[in-house]
C-alpha cells in the first residue's frame, strides 16, 4: 500500500468520523442533554455561594 492509498482511506476514516458527530450532535435524542448542560452554568454559581457561606457557619 503506498502514500497516496493510506492517505486516501485515512480522509475517507476522518470524513465518516466527522459525520457521524455531526449526526450525533443534530438528533433529537441528544437535544435534551444539550438543553441540560447549556443551563448548567446558570444553575451552579448560586449553589456556589450557599455553599460557601454555609461552610463558614
Amino acid at each position: 500500500m503506498d502514500y497516496a492509498t493510506s492517505g486516501s482511506i485515512y480522509t475517507v476514516l476522518v470524513f465518516v468520523c466527522f459525520i457521524g458527530i455531526v449526526c450525533w450532535a443534530y438528533s433529537k435524542k441528544s437535544k435534551a442533554g444539550f438543553d441540560e448542560a447549556e443551563k448548567l452554568i446558570f444553575d451552579e454559581q448560586p449553589q456556589q455561594k450557599n455553599r460557601e457561606s454555609n461552610v463558614d457557619e
